[in-house]
């Protein structure tokens, strides 16, 4: 379900700052989805995103190994 209150939909600052440090534009887009959808498979990123495992992959790497995602049973969770 999409939030429909902007409220609901607004970054804290703190995560805003997490966002900026993520450096490219694809591991930033991969972080909001994961945000937005709150958990995901690798496939449905990459369904949602248009973006290639390969390219995928690594990001998601990355971002658990900051901590910002988690690996799920099911796939990927936003922290």
């Amino acid at each position: 379900m999409v939030p429909t209150n902007s409220q609901e939909t607004a970054v804290p600052e703190q995560e805003m700052a997490e966002i900026d440090d993520l450096g490219s534009p694809q591991s930033k887009l991969v972080y909001l989805t994961l945000l937005a959808v709150e958990e995901a498979t690798a496939t449905e990123l990459q369904q949602l995103l248009g973006l290639s495992k390969l390219t995928l992959l690594p990001i998601l790497t990355s971002l658990v190994q900051k901590d910002l995602v988690s690996r799920t049973e099911d796939g990927y969770a936003s922290q």
